[in-house]
């Protein structure tokens, strides 16, 4: 639920106009939509190299997942994992955009966990993917843009562990 959407509730389930802090606080989500924008602009023309060299790293890093018995070992269990990947960096742009993480909790972090440890997929390599795409992302974003992307991936992170 983004700033707007949050304020005007909660100032409807009092019965009341918004504050003046409200107001400032929409002011500058407003103020910063151009910047999500070209974040989520920037992330989505790049998503292929993203995933791709994202997937590059994790593979390095842990290389039990791609060896025969691990969760992306052969070409379709690869390109799974990817799949998978570029799901994230997706639910990362929604985030990004809606300048809040409710779009990626609700849309794709619920019940995580769960599906993942049924499906036997070691979390921490989930965990892992997220953090290489993060670093793939954020070097294609100025500093200000990057920190900004950065905490939605790290909410991802987080949501995994």
């Amino acid at each position: 639920m983004s700033i707007v959407t949050k304020s005007i509730v909660n100032a409807d389930a009092e019965a009341r106009y918004l504050s003046p802090g409200e107001l400032d606080r929409i002011k500058g989500f407003v103020t910063s939509g151009e910047r999500r924008l070209r974040i989520a602009q920037v992330l989505t023309e790049s998503r292929e190299r993203i995933v791709k060299e994202a997937g590059n790293q994790l593979f390095q890093k842990r290389p039990d997942i791609v060896s025969p018995g691990g969760n992306a070992y052969g070409e379709e269990m690869t390109a799974t994992c990817l799949r998978d990947m570029d799901y994230y960096l997706r639910l990362i742009t929604y985030g990004v955009v809606a300048g809040d993480v409710t779009p990626i909790e609700e849309i794709g972090l619920v019940g995580v966990r769960e599906m993942y440890n049924s499906l036997g997929t070691p979390i921490p390599a989930v965990a892992e993917a997220v953090r290489s795409m993060k670093s793939v992302a954020t070097s294609l974003l100025s500093s200000e843009d990057a920190a900004e992307a950065a905490s939605y991936f790290d909410y991802v992170v987080g949501a995994m562990q």
